[in-house]
This record gives structure tokens, sequence and C-alpha cells, in this order.
């Protein structure tokens, strides 16, 4: 009989609905595991950070918090943010010091139209749409440089400014990183969105770089676009997207367009990467804590449960990563929806259909 492999997470349940769809999340794979005669288990240390914790102790995670967390083999995350604490205090004291203190620098987002959905997108083959963004992680419009001067001349004079930071570096390795990926899918094309009309350094790097990568995958389509034109291929013609590469903002509020055309954020997974592999990567879903809705035990696990799966696909659980897949778009596809998707189900409820169609799942492999 083989050893038993064994996987350290570090779990972050954050704020809000966080506690309740990683829970969830939990729930899926400790269930695989126990049911993987020993192939696997999970061993998981909880870390009570956010921003309760700050409105404690004036922080949002331990000051050696990333250090605390480096040995682990992956990090799952729930969701930061809560009233009486302002969000980029949340987002930088905890999420993005993660991110950058690892140099997570490859975020991937899938964007899937599971069955079952309430259709949000005017599109005669919606079954058929399937893409992913690739968002630069680690600069860009989220480096942090930048200041606020001038106050003391009196009201109304002070001055903020906020840098955006472009390195060829950083954007050679996004963009080959989407490169790479377009080959392993069955449509090899990648897009790339920048605004390189109106920012004319950064995102001419950008666009200088990947044309340069590009001549390296003459068997990967390419094309480019502006980022508001991006936005309106999205809903007119999405169709025409199957890995798309761009910045830090631009990445994320496409996403979260994607994501919102497909049913919900709810439904949104994402995976922060260190693709070398000389840190732990952390998993979550897209959506935020929605305090409005926090403990009433109505949030989508979806997103949450689906970044689960991409975990396990990077801890080399492929087929677990597949079944989990499988079982989401089986339980959606039975009309077994959450409120934010018109249906009925509790969090709770849609977990226990998502394990039960695992289940069924398995039986068919």
């Amino acid at each position: 009989m083989s050893e038993t492999k064994k996987f350290r997470l570090a779990v972050i349940p954050g704020d809000g609905i966080g506690t309740e769809v990683v829970e969830a999340g939990l729930r899926v794979i400790n269930q695989l595991a126990k049911d993987s005669n020993g192939k696997f288990e999970f061993e998981t240390d909880f870390f009570p950070w956010g921003c309760e914790y700050y409105l404690k102790h004036g922080k949002m995670m331990d000051e050696d918090g990333v250090e605390k967390l480096r040995d682990y083999d992956s990090i799952y995350f729930g969701a930061v943010g809560f009233p009486g604490v302002p969000d980029h205090v949340s987002l930088w004291g905890l999420r993005l010091a993660i991110c950058q203190g690892f140099d997570q620098w490859a975020n991937i987002r899938p964007i899937e139209f599971l069955p079952g959905v309430p259709r949000r997108l005017n599109h005669p083959n919606v079954d058929s749409l399937n893409w992913v963004l690739i968002r630069e992680n680690s600069e860009g419009e989220y480096s942090g440089i930048g200041g606020r001067n001038f106050s003391g001349r009196g009201p109304g004079k002070e001055v903020a400014v906020q840098s955006a930071l472009f390195t060829e570096h950083g954007c050679e390795r996004i963009i080959r990183f989407a490169f790479e990926l377009a080959r392993t899918r069955k449509r090899k094309r990648v897009t790339s969105v920048t605004k390189s009309n109106a920012q004319q350094y950064g995102m001419v790097l950008w666009d200088e770089v990947f044309a340069r990568v590009s001549k390296e995958y003459p068997d990967v389509e390419t094309n480019q676009w502006l980022v508001d034109a991006a936005a309106a291929l999205f809903v007119l013609k999405p169709e025409e997207l199957e890995v798309v590469v761009a910045s830090n903002l631009f990445a994320d509020i496409l996403s979260d367009l994607g994501s919102a055309l497909a049913g919900s954020l709810g439904l949104a997974a994402s995976a922060n990467l260190n693709p070398e592999g000389n840190a732990p990567s952390m998993f979550e879903s897209v959506h935020g804590s929605a305090p409005d809705i926090a403990g009433q035990g109505i949030s989508n696990p979806i997103g949450a449960i689906g970044s689960a799966a991409l975990m396990l696909d990077h801890l080399g659980l492929k087929d677990e990563a597949e079944w989990i897949n499988k079982a989401i778009a089986e339980t959606t596809r039975q009309g077994i929806l959450t409120r934010d998707l018109g249906g009925t189900y509790n969090t709770n409820e849609i977990t226990d259909a998502i394990i039960q169609n695992l289940s069924k799942v398995k039986a068919e492999v």
C-alpha cells in the first residue's frame, strides 16, 4: 500500500460569507480525501486574519504572517472586507500582502457558463462559451506606488499620485504564461488587452513584449484590443475569446464582467499562482465578503468550491479537480441553484448536492 500523500493547507476564511464558502469548499475536498482509500489527506491550519482581527489588533494579519504561511502547500482564502474597515486597508493588509509577498504573479480566472443557470447573455450558443482570464498579479496598476501631499495648503488643495509599474520582465512572464496555457486548449488563441493609445509608456511596453513573444508561438492565434472595446467584445462577440491576458486592473474588471455574464460573481473561481513553486499559491473565489447576507446561510459556494478544484489541480490531483467541476455542472443542471442564481437552495444544500454528485461522477469513471 502506497504512503498517504499529506497536503498542508493554510486556511484564511476572512470576513462575512468568506467563512461560509470556505467551509463548503473544505467539506468537498475532505470528502474526496475520505473516499481516496488513503491516497491523500489534508491537514488544515486556520488563521483568524481579516477585518475583525484588524479591529482588535490594528492590523489585518500578524506582522510575520507571510512567513507563517511560507511552508504550506497551498493557501485557501475566503474574502476580506467589512463595514468599519476601509477597503484599501483590508485589501492591502492581507490579500495583496500575501500575493506580493509570495510573488503570486499569475492570477487565473476561468469564465464558464454552467448548465441550468439563467442566461444573462443573449447569445445563440451560450453553452459553447468558455474562456479564461490571465491577470498579471504582481505589478501594473496595483503596484502601490504613489502618495498624497499638499493637504497643508488648505481644503481642496491636496494632490494624490498613483503610478502604475510595468516591467519588461513582468509583462513577458505573464504573456508567456498565457501562450503556454493557450497551447493546452482546444482552440489556441490569445487575446491581449491594453489601453496603449492613452497610456503610452507602460502599455506600449506591454504591446511590444506581446508582439515579440507571439513570434515564438506560431501555432497560437493572436489578437489585441483596447480595454473599452474588449468590454464590448465580451458582450457582443464572446465566441472570439479563449485565453485573455491583461494587466492587473483590466483583468480584474473584465473577469467580473465575464462572471456576471455567466450568471453571478458567486460562480467565479480563481488561483493566485507562484508558477516557480518557491512559495505557496493561493486560491479564492472572486466575490467579496457580502456583509449584507453574511450569517444567513444563503451564500453561493460554487466559486469557492471551484477554487478548491483549481487548488487540487495545482497540487497534482488533476482527476479529483475534474470530478469537482463535473459535479458542480451536474448540480446546476439539476436546477439546484442559490438565490443569486434565481434558486431557493441554501449554502449547505447546494454543497450537499455537489458532494452527492461527486459520487455519481466518480462512479462513471
